[in-house]
């Protein structure tokens, strides 16, 4: 149990006796330095897995020769597109991690409850918008992916093209339910990394609005 909920066991044990009863300003700098512990701990998160997808981008395109060549012809010969997605999706990441810096930056100076409820509310509501985001971005890549192998890809397409309609069927199906699971992982990955932080700072909102009653 850590200090600041043995603190709240003994604010609520002592609230019957005037003499020894401790006051919200003694539990609110508390609850501030939590919060902002959280909010700087999904913030190195953020800024970890922005390394990460840079690397795991990065390293196929410049390693292998073959990777760039299918890469260019997914998008048509045209550089320029696959440059302006890799620029708009890192430009994506990169407001995120700036966003929640600027939380963490503002919850430390935060000299009220009220204001601070705000900032943990604008928190969860930044890593929800970044979530969702991921999630139809992982959705969209991974159609766009299949269809291109299907219809596009020298070594796949000419097998798809003998399909018949029952096969061409299946095989869609068996695409989808990969795109499902693939895009499920994903949903679990940001819920175990990201759901367990905001559970907790959920927590200190609801004890924020206890102290504001």
């Amino acid at each position: 149990m850590d200090e600041l909920e043995l603190l709240k066991k003994d604010w609520q044990a002592n609230s019957a006796r005037e003499d020894q009863k401790i006051s919200s300003k003694d539990i609110y700098p508390m609850m501030q330095k939590k919060s902002s512990s959280i909010v700087k701990t999904l913030f190195y998160i953020s800024i970890a897995e922005l390394l990460f997808w840079i690397i795991l981008n990065s390293y196929p395109y410049f390693a292998s020769a073959e990777y760039r060549a299918e890469l260019t012809a997914m998008y048509g010969g045209n550089s320029m597109i696959l440059l302006a997605i890799t620029v708009f999706s890192y430009a994506i990441i990169l407001t995120f991690v700036y966003l929640l810096y600027k939380t963490y930056r503002t919850i430390t100076v935060t000299d009220n409850a009220k204001k601070l409820m705000g900032k943990i509310l604008k928190t969860r509501k930044i890593i929800k918008y970044y979530v969702i985001y991921n999630l139809v971005m992982a959705f969209l890549s991974i159609s766009f992916g299949l269809y291109y192998s299907v219809y596009n890809n020298p070594e796949i397409a000419p097998q798809f093209a003998k399909f018949n309609d029952k096969q061409m069927f299946v095989a869609t199906v068996l695409m989808v339910l990969f795109t499902g699971i693939f895009v499920l992982v994903f949903w679990v990955f940001y819920r175990l990394i990201y759901g367990i932080l905001l559970r907790r700072l959920n927590r200190n909102y609801k004890e924020l609005k206890k102290l504001e009653v």
